[in-house]
């Protein structure tokens, strides 16, 4: 059980600032452009001795008709439900909006606990709003500057008495077990404790605009986490869900859409495909959600190449199947993965209705076990064998001196992804051409197929060269 909070107000008060501040580095995209929060978005945040969940939610946008800020605002609705106190910032350079004190109505309709901050309170000039805030009826406001840090101290006097109450909570309900069972059952904990410290996995959903990625986490966590829509670009940062499949820990992160460079000319776009960009690289496996109208063009296969080059494994996932003209679809993909994408063969691809929830044990699966392979380590002993029999049967060519170049023996440096370092007294003039034979025969020995491969050539050090 974690305290969890949530920061509530209207657009540009502040809200993702002090977000970031609470979680301690710069997670939510700021910018002076009102409403650049959509979803909300979770994560675990730090206040001196106290550890809880902060919630960055959608400024509060009123609309009766179906559209993106009706869908924004049941977002923020849902985080006011689920948190056990919520931070309303409004903004003390602009003294109190309309929009603060319906906003000051709902939170009362919600019956949760308040913590008003008046924010951007930098000087003596914001007191006035100060003061005038007492008539939202939700206690004493305290100054505070989510981008300077004025006001902590305060803010972690409001938050303590609830951090207190919520570890009671916790000690009424967790009960020791005894200690003869404890005894009796050592063995199943050791087992439950080192499944239980295994790392989640770091899956990022990556794409075009409008290919469905939101739709499919969705669909994944099988809950309206993200907003979603007809509308292109939704999706403006990177929002990570904590997500178990079938006891698997999976960080799953939702990202904006990645349109070509030279169609990107608002610095908030540039900003959500860095967010996106970012997302893709620090994750352990990826997505690539492609329409199926429309797989794998240049951008696609932009963003995948950029993937693997980074040497995170790769999935392709073939969205709107269920509408698709699916033999030309796979003809089209199947050409491109030939031509286009031979540094990692064998990528796997599934073809998917996120909308309809068609195909998505399948996608889970092939994540699995792409993971799997991109964390395989191969013993030394049959590597050194597979290594000698490729070697026998087609030797390396010759050196620039006229001597066949003498390979001598392999070994794995690494995992995540697979590296592996080749030892040579003369390993100049290699061809390229050698190195693809080995990393393709290498992959097809080891079910390596789908992830990048590291392969470089090191020269073994002469043991007489510093003798006389």
């Amino acid at each position: 059980m974690v305290l969890r909070i949530a920061i509530i107000g209207r657009p540009n008060v502040g809200k993702s600032t002090l977000f970031n501040r609470l979680v301690g580095r710069k997670v939510a995209i700021v910018h002076d452009k009102p409403g650049v929060t959509r979803d909300r978005r979770e994560a675990d945040a730090k206040l001196q001795d106290l550890k809880f969940k902060v919630i960055d939610t959608a400024g509060y946008e009123y609309s009766n008709i179906d559209n993106l800020e009706k869908r924004m605002w049941e977002q923020t609705k849902r985080a006011i439900n689920e948190s056990d106190v919520c931070l309303f910032l409004y903004d003390a350079r602009d003294g109190l909006q309309p929009y603060d004190e319906h906003f000051a109505n709902l939170l009362r309709e919600a019956h949760k606990p308040v913590i008003l901050l008046a924010n951007k309170c930098e000087g003596r000039l914001q007191e006035d709003s100060v003061y005038e805030a007492y008539k939202l009826g939700l206690g004493d406001p305290i100054p505070f500057s989510a981008e300077h840090g004025l006001g902590i101290a305060d803010l972690y006097s409001a938050i303590l008495p609830y951090a207190e109450k919520k570890k009671e909570q916790e000690e009424k309900i967790s009960t020791p077990l005894p200690e003869e069972f404890e005894k009796l059952n050592a063995e199943d904990n050791l087992e439950e404790d080192a499944s239980y410290k295994k790392r989640p996995i770091s899956l990022a959903i990556v794409g075009r605009p409008n290919v469905g990625k939101s739709t499919l986490v969705n669909a994944l966590l099988n809950d309206d986490r993200m907003l979603t829509g007809p509308e292109a670009g939704v999706t403006r940062d990177a929002i990570t869900t904590e997500w178990t499949y079938k006891g698997r820990k999976i960080n799953l992160v939702d990202t904006a859409g990645l349109r070509r460079r030279a169609k990107v000319e608002d610095s908030l776009e540039k900003m959500s495909a860095a967010s996106t960009k970012h997302a893709a690289f620090m994750a352990q496996v990826v997505i690539l959600v492609l329409d199926a109208d429309a797989v794998l063009d240049k951008q696609d296969l932009t963003i995948a190449r950029q993937v693997l080059d980074e040497g995170r494994a790769l999935v392709i996932a073939v969205n709107k199947w269920d509408i698709a003209n699916r033999k030309e679809s796979l003809q089209r993909l199947n050409d491109k993965l030939q031509t286009s994408l031979t540094q990692a063969e064998g990528i796997p691809t599934v073809t998917i209705s996120a909308l309809k929830h068609e195909n998505l044990d399948k996608l889970m699966r092939a994540v699995l076990k792409v993971y799997d392979r991109w964390n395989l380590r191969i013993p030394t002993a049959p590597l050194n064998q597979w290594f000698a029999d490729m070697i026998d049967k087609y030797p390396p060519p010759l050196g620039k001196n006229k001597r066949r170049i003498k390979l001598r023996y392999i070994t794995q440096a690494k995992t995540r992804p697979p590296a592996f370092y080749i030892f040579s007294s003369n390993p100049e003039g290699l061809p390229d051409a050698y190195l693809r034979y080995l990393t393709n025969q290498l992959r097809e020995s080891f079910d390596l197929r789908g992830i990048p491969i590291r392969m470089t050539v090191r020269k073994t050090k002469n043991p007489y060269a510093d003798k006389d």
